[in-house]
């Protein structure tokens, strides 16, 4: 057993996100996330009040233009289920659109809904630089548990291989939200 953070802000673990080289990608399988950072943001989206500051959001953008301008690649995919949930949704509409013009490089991998990608895991990760693996642990609900550091070799290149089927598998994340409305529901037909 590798490191482990009980904290998002533990700062051992956002240094993670200052000391890799060249890539820094995420897998995120969940469907909700309870994150506090984001609650009041999340509240105001499902009441359908206009987008407003995002504190959270706004650093997560300005430390990916950050690396990226310093020659590094925030990448991730999200596997979703369709039909999206109202946390995918205003992850999407809210949190994806302000990211992706910063530099990151968000892809999604959607699935109808009791499906799921073949040969990728259900759990969410961190790989940097392709060699240091970072375990996200969630309760059921959503919210963080913990974070580990794996030092399984294994493990390490078996998180390298699901990467990879991911990337494959998954459309650039406005090709994806070409399909929505600016909230994120399905595009109507003109009729």
């Amino acid at each position: 057993m590798g490191t482990v953070f009980t904290s998002l802000s533990d700062p051992d673990f956002q240094r993670l996100f200052d000391d890799f080289h060249y890539t820094a990608y995420r897998l995120e399988a969940l469907q909700v996330y309870g994150v506090p950072y984001e609650m009041a943001e999340f509240a105001r989206f499902q009441a359908g009040e206009a987008r407003g500051e995002f504190p959270g959001i706004a650093r997560w953008a300005d430390r990916v233009a950050r690396g990226v301008r310093a020659g590094k690649r925030f990448h991730r995919v999200h596997v979703v289920t369709e039909p999206l949930s109202d946390y995918v949704r205003f992850e999407c509409a809210w949190a994806y659109r302000h990211t992706v013009p910063a530099g990151e490089d968000v892809r999604i991998a959607a699935v109808p809904e009791g499906r799921w990608p073949a040969g990728l895991p259900r759990f969410d990760y961190w790989l940097f630089d392709s060699s240091v693996l970072v375990r996200m642990d969630y309760a059921d609900d959503g919210t963080f548990v913990s974070a580990e550091l794996v030092d399984d070799p294994e493990q390490v290149v078996q998180a390298n291989v699901w990467r990879d089927q991911a990337v494959h598998l998954s459309v650039p994340f406005a090709e994806y939200a070409a399909g929505f409305d600016d909230l994120m529901r399905p595009a109507r037909a003109d009729s």
